[in-house]
């Protein structure tokens, strides 16, 4: 998954890459703020160390072209869009990236470019004392925000395409939240204290002298600069809006058709690729990574019409080899019709919201309990159908609800067994949370089994196969009629585990993974190999002779 982070053309690296410098020194910056709310001492120092960076040759052209480089692709970007319909986030993103400039540029004049002309000493209380008081302190403030949560949505779409960046946004979350108000806080506590010291005023000559305050000349000038760099980026989006508009009314000329199996026939520009005609048209079309060809999730059968698409690029070529596609098959973020084109979305809404993205499946590492019944078929045969069924009912009614209480789920009933998962934020809890199933059920079996001793009835001997490992969750079947489940190679382990146990006269084998996961060490149980028919690799796995008494085998494993 590491690899999709850099998928795409040179124009959505140069954009990652711009946009990681900026929200980083963002996040140094807004710290640097922050520490008002502790030490003004703190403030000034920090502030000291980021400028040896910021301030040096090469970390100002690094920042500052990482500025221009990502302004002007935004630009560039709003120049040659066929549309501007947009998700949500991508609209409030787009939306905020462009008001950034219009407080940003005022800064950099009051701040760097006073200070390398006029020699200003622009250390932190020297900004506070220039803007308090004052509208701009508010403006100064929402710029804060507005700078944060377009690198926060931006970092959000970057990263949502690896495997490890959803278990961490509850984590980043709370970071997201607490950066921008330890700035504001530390703001607000620095603001009082400084700006007391002026309006007392035994302190301000020494203050301006320390700051090199400008003089009223100095500081027209500044507002003179202000203003031009300020117009000079209205008439910069001004060109990139007509340049928009101008595209439109010449791409109108041309249109091409496109018809959607099981779908609507549209009619659309030519230049557009095939996810922006969807999208323009209300099409709905499954995109997970914004169209940006770092994820195949918007792929397309080209049922006729392919001989007119030039070969794919190498970004395409990369993440269609990534999924094994056949000849016939393009990623519809990437491909521009000319001529008419009839189309198979791979992942098709149907109408429904919710269908495309559950469709798509989502990677995650959890636990797996794998079930049986021993003896089944002997047990029953010759009995009733109603009762073999009254037998099953009563077997997963005992055993069933010690695995909800741990936390899992049944996945699938498989005659006289069961396949549960445990989904939870780590792999450690879900661990845990399997280990914790399997003692229950042990312990209900052995109620069950006194209650069939007591009718007089045979007791009931099971197998459990306990393993963690890479699993798909997704809707797995026709559109409406597609069940929620799992898919991948730990589901097979899971089953070879349990068909052990049979061999072994046991009730539990657990994979070493599962017992790594929930924090055991392995030197102090006695584990054994398997070679497991359809698995690879050799696994290790802890026999427990009975499921009830795994929490004494753990402690003892431990000591």
């Amino acid at each position: 998954m590491a690899g999709a982070l850099w998928q795409g053309n040179w124009i959505s690296r140069t954009r990652i890459i711009s946009g990681l410098v900026l929200f980083t020194y963002a996040f140094f910056h807004f710290i640097n703020i922050g520490l008002g709310l502790l030490s003004p001492a703190w403030m000034a120092d920090f502030q000291d160390i980021r400028q040896l960076i910021t301030r040096s040759l090469l970390g100002s052209l690094v920042l500052y072209a990482a500025l221009i480089l990502h302004a002007g692709l935004a630009l560039w970007n709003l120049g040659r869009r066929r549309s501007l319909k947009l998700r949500f986030g991508e609209a409030l993103q787009t939306l905020l990236g462009f008001l950034i400039p219009l407080q940003l540029l005022s800064h950099l004049v009051f701040t760097r470019y006073s200070h390398e002309i006029y020699g200003v000493n622009d250390e932190m209380p020297y900004v506070i004392v220039l803007m308090w008081n004052s509208p701009e302190v508010w403006q100064q403030s929402a710029l804060l925000l507005a700078v944060w949560i377009h690198g926060c949505i931006g970092l959000h779409y970057w990263l949502r395409l690896t495997r490890w960046w959803r278990r961490l946004i509850p984590w980043m979350a709370g970071l997201a939240v607490f950066v921008p108000g330890f700035a504001l806080a530390g703001l607000l506590t620095e603001g009082r204290r400084i700006y007391d010291l002026f309006v007392e005023g035994s302190r301000r000559p020494d203050l301006m002298a320390g700051f090199n305050w400008p003089g009223r000349d100095d500081f027209a000038a500044l507002y003179q600069t202000d203003g031009r760099w300020f117009t000079a980026f209205l008439v910069l989006l001004g060109l990139a809006a007509a340049a928009h508009v101008l595209n439109r009314l010449l791409r109108r000329r041309r249109a091409v058709q496109i018809r959607y199996a099981f779908g609507p026939e549209i009619r659309a520009e030519r230049g557009m690729t095939l996810l922006e005609m969807s999208r323009a048209h209300g099409v709905q079309h499954t995109s997970l990574c914004g169209g940006k060809g770092r994820c195949t999730t918007c792929r397309v059968v080209i049922d006729d019409g392919a001989e007119d698409l030039p070969p794919p690029a190498p970004p395409e070529a990369r993440s269609l080899a990534a999924v094994k596609a056949p000849g016939n098959m393009r990623l519809a973020c990437q491909i521009r019709p000319q001529a008419p084109l009839t189309v198979t979305r791979m992942f098709r809404p149907d109408g429904r919201k919710g269908r495309a993205h559950a469709s798509q499946g989502s990677e995650q590492q959890l636990a797996i309990l794998f079930l049986d019944m021993r003896g089944f078929t002997a047990r029953t045969a010759g009995q009733l159908p109603y009762d073999v069924v009254f037998l099953l009912n009563r077997f997963f009614d005992a055993i069933v609800p010690a695995i909800v209480a741990a936390g899992g789920t049944v996945d699938k009933y498989l005659g006289d067994g069961l396949l549960a998962l445990f989904e939870a934020q780590t792999p450690a809890r879900s661990a845990r949370a399997a280990l914790d199933a399997a003692t229950a059920i042990g312990t209900a079996l052995q109620d069950f089994n006194a209650q069939l001793a007591a009718d007089g009835e045979p007791a009931i001997r099971i197998g459990i196969g306990l393993h963690l490992g890479e699993l798909v969750l997704g809707e797995i079947g026709s559109a409406g009629h597609a069940p929620r489940t799992i898919i991948g190679g730990s589901v097979n382990t899971a089953s070879r585990l349990e068909a052990q146990t049979k061999e072994l006269g046991i009730e539990l084998l657990i994979s070493a993974r599962v017992l790594q996961a929930a924090g055991y060490g392995l030197d102090g149980f006695a584990l054994r190999e398997f070679r497991l028919r359809g698995v690879a690799e050799p696994l290790s796995a802890l026999p427990v002779e009975h499921a009830a008494a795994l929490p004494r085998t753990l402690a003892a494993g431990q000591r």
